[in-house]
């Protein structure tokens, strides 16, 4: 969407003050020892108690309020029986509607004792998304975007995953423009206007360049080698910096 008035401002950072709570609330409940329906419950109950609705859920009918990947996982987990371990490679990524307005975000931890590579992973994925975030001005390409996200990873010796993207958000979960890739498409024109809202979220991985659907319908994973980080933030696109509307509030 683009957003027309104070109102549309305020309910995009409204529904992102929501997602970047429930977001840092399950990133630092996450332990050894629990399951990822566990983690789950305590994002539903949050959504709940701010009168939001899972996004995923309603939009996709997602067996659960949030999306949970681990290790091999690199989006869509499913949350259920599965037991975080010691080492794990954990990403939450948390979207919901509240009065009318979507909002997308996710985060990656390592849980301690945390392996050098999966730390560098980590933060070259979250200093992916802060490069991007830097290139989303009104007028500017979109494939700006892409070009940031794909020359982090390749100074910190990662891949990107070409066929997850970034989209368009606001009224609905998937809007246009849809297809903001995590690479330099010289094929897309297109260029970014003030008020747009968007969801950015880079991939960075150890292995894999693609990722396919696993048996479960839902579950996104690559080579069973892979490990992969996502962090996403949404934001109103401006003639100068861009307002994040996910950004934690502690």
């Amino acid at each position: 969407m683009t957003v027309e008035n104070d109102q549309d401002v305020a309910g995009i950072l409204k529904t992102g003050r929501v997602v970047a709570q429930v977001r840092d609330a399950m990133l630092g409940a996450v332990e050894p020892g629990m399951t990822t329906a566990e983690l789950d419950a305590l994002g539903a109950e949050m959504l709940a108690r701010f009168g939001a609705k899972s996004a995923p859920r309603v939009v996709y009918d997602f067996p659960g309020a949030t999306c949970i990947s681990i290790n091999e996982e690199t989006a869509h987990g499913i949350p259920g029986p599965r037991v975080i371990q010691a080492g794990d490679i954990v990403n939450v990524d948390v979207s919901a509607e509240l009065d009318g307005y979507f909002a997308d975000t996710a985060g990656t931890i390592v849980v301690p004792p945390i392996a050098k590579r999966k730390s560098r992973l980590c933060d070259a994925t979250g200093e992916a998304l802060h490069r991007a975030i830097a290139e989303a001005r009104a007028g500017a390409p979109i494939n700006r975007i892409g070009t940031a996200i794909q020359k982090t990873a390749k100074r910190h010796g990662f891949k990107v995953i070409k066929n997850l993207a970034g989209h368009g958000i606001g009224r609905s979960l998937h809007e246009e423009p849809d297809g903001i890739v995590s690479y330099y498409d010289h094929r897309d024109t297109r260029k970014l206007t003030a008020g747009q809202v968007i969801a950015i979220e880079p991939f960075l991985s150890t292995h894999s360049s693609f990722v396919s659907e696993a048996q479960d319908g839902w579950t996104l994973v690559g080579h069973p080698q892979n490990l992969s980080a996502q962090f996403e933030h949404t934001i109103i696109v401006t003639r100068g910096a861009p307002i994040i509307a996910t950004l934690s509030r502690s």
